[in-house]
């Protein structure tokens, strides 16, 4: 509060004389998506892990031009990360129609269908996801890993499927690694503009 308000503010009845900006804690924040997430997916610590079986996607669309988030390998088994859209198959493990993913097979997967062998990633490592509406590119604890993925078309939002005693945490806020020069949080489209 401003010491404007703070001082006269009780004297003339006032509130406050100024809005406060907002806080970035009070503006929504995504998460992992109760209401779009395969029947035997669990969602758990306040909205940001998957585990049991299935896919789930984040609360929010991607709607800026360079969004980056992180997913953290936490238990391994069958998993993957990426970008789909909204009318992906959620209880399909792995996802197929409508999904652009890395995967625990060590590939990068176009709807279904491997377009590229990558490096082993191992639990406790950290992908780095970004995505400009032309590329989505893959990142192995801040390292680029494999070649972009083009053509993906729509709206898309950030998918996260698990199976085999997976573990995913996924982190749209605070990042363990520096994002890419330009790249930032998810923002919802009213935060946009």
């Amino acid at each position: 509060m401003n010491i404007l308000a703070t001082c006269c503010g009780p004297c003339f009845g006032w509130e406050t004389l100024v809005e406060e900006p907002e806080d970035a804690t009070s503006r929504p924040q995504v998460k992992l998506d109760a209401l779009n997430m395969g029947l035997d997916a669990v969602i758990v610590k306040n909205g940001t892990r998957v585990c049991g079986t299935g896919a789930v996607l984040g609360t929010a669309a991607i709607m800026q031009d360079k969004a980056y988030f992180e997913v953290k390998v936490q238990s391994d088994g069958i998993w993957g990360c990426g970008v789909a859209a909204e009318q992906c198959d959620l209880n399909k493990v792995p996802t197929v129609d409508k999904s652009w993913v890395l995967t625990s097979e060590r590939t990068i997967q176009k709807e279904g269908k491997d377009v590229e062998s990558i490096e082993e990633i191992c639990e406790g490592d950290v992908i780095g996801v970004t995505y400009d509406h032309v590329e989505l590119q893959f990142y192995l604890n801040s390292n680029p890993i494999g070649n972009p993925v083009t053509g993906i078309r729509g709206k898309i939002y950030p998918i996260l499927y698990v199976d085999e005693s997976a573990i995913l945490d996924a982190e749209f806020v605070h990042f363990r690694n520096m994002p890419p020069s330009g790249f930032g949080q998810i923002m919802f489209e009213q935060n946009i503009l």
